[in-house]
């Protein structure tokens, strides 16, 4: 590719829904999930390095993991670690990395990432990212990658999109729509012109901005009056600053949902945004009664289970249908596998309990 994008991984998330495996001192993103060796945003870094040199690469984190992004991406300088000292969601994330290329590079174009998904196909992927980037060349389109749907989905978002016979790859986006319930998800499934939202965007780095400008001018103006700080010895007090007059907002509610620049690229790669248990036991080996067992076990008359302990400690268990039992460090959870909407719960009361706990 002549000129390289700059990528960016968003490595802020706190993994709530893999608790207590992923706890608030190490999420998700930070562990070796799928057992290759790499932890997830190694993965992540290592697949993007195809398209791009490292210097090329940031990684917007919480302020508390940027050691840790440190320790896993050695190859990164210090600057390249974009650390967040508050959650501010994804709109603040991609304003302070855009504003921050920008300053290096204003007719760049940004590739965004999740730090911890799977792709399976990943010469597939990168056909795909070549569309994106090629599409993204024109003045204030702004991409994102939709995946083509194989079941009726409740866990994700979805992007309907408007036919074109004359370009059947880079379609206009009509609509968005945020985890619908069962038989709407089916209905999206069965209409054809739906996908599901990858999470992952592709621009021209003026594009954004000028799309930030004008649907969210108050964040604007704060990278604005602050852009001449990043990138030198001010940044980090600037960023301590700016992050307390920003609003929560995902990237998605603040400009997708409103612009009508927005173009996806449909993607078929063998994608998982792997966020939850029960997506995990999809994707791991099992026995031949569809239990994931990763732990010193002894298992009887039971099915459909995930049974991950962290010890050698054996692990005996019973009469069993479709349950999760994770032992981690100092919490045993034991819990229906399904349960991911209880997680914030059963996070928020462990706390009660103890930081040690989450």
């Amino acid at each position: 590719m002549k000129d390289h994008p700059y990528i960016v991984i968003m490595a802020g998330g706190v993994g709530s829904r893999f608790w207590p495996y992923s706890k608030s001192s190490k999420p998700k993103q930070f562990l070796d999930v799928l057992g290759t060796g790499r932890t997830l945003l190694q993965m992540t870094f290592d697949r993007f390095r195809e398209i791009a040199p490292a210097e090329q690469f940031y990684v917007v984190t919480n302020q508390a993991h940027a050691g840790l992004v440190s320790e896993q991406l050695p190859e990164l300088l210090d600057h390249q670690i974009l650390a967040e000292p508050l959650r501010k969601n994804t709109a603040a994330c991609l304003a302070y990395a855009a504003y921050k290329i920008s300053n290096l590079d204003p007719n760049a174009t940004m590739v965004v990432a999740p730090a911890d998904h799977l792709i399976l196909q990943e010469g597939r992927f990168l056909q795909t990212l070549v569309t994106s980037i090629a599409a993204a060349q024109v003045h204030n389109r702004l991409l994102t990658i939709g995946i083509k749907p194989n079941r009726p989905e409740t866990g994700y978002g979805y992007i309907q999109y408007l036919q074109n016979e004359e370009d059947k790859e880079i379609l206009k986006v009509k609509t968005f729509t945020e985890k619908p319930n069962a038989k709407l998800a089916t209905t999206f499934l069965e209409s054809g012109d739906f996908v599901w939202n990858s999470g992952m965007f592709v621009w021209k780095v003026e594009s954004l901005i000028q799309a930030f400008r004008k649907y969210m001018p108050d964040l604007a103006d704060v990278f604005e009056e602050g852009k001449s700080q990043l990138g030198t010895s001010a940044e980090s007090n600037f960023i301590a600053t700016a992050y307390t007059t920003l609003k929560s907002i995902s990237i998605d509610y603040g400009i997708m949902e409103k612009s009508d620049q927005v173009y996806v690229v449909l993607g078929d790669f063998g994608w998982s945004d792997i966020g939850s248990w029960q997506s995990l036991h999809e994707l791991r080996a099992k026995d031949e009664e569809n239990n994931v067992v990763e732990a010193n076990a002894l298992i009887y008359e039971t099915k459909n289970c995930f049974i991950k302990t962290d010890t050698d400690k054996l692990v005996v268990v019973q009469g069993l249908d479709h349950f999760l039992i994770n032992e981690s460090e100092n919490v045993l959870l034991i819990c229906k596998l399904d349960a991911e909407n209880k997680f914030r719960d059963f996070v928020a009361q462990a706390k009660k309990k103890g930081e040690d706990f989450i």
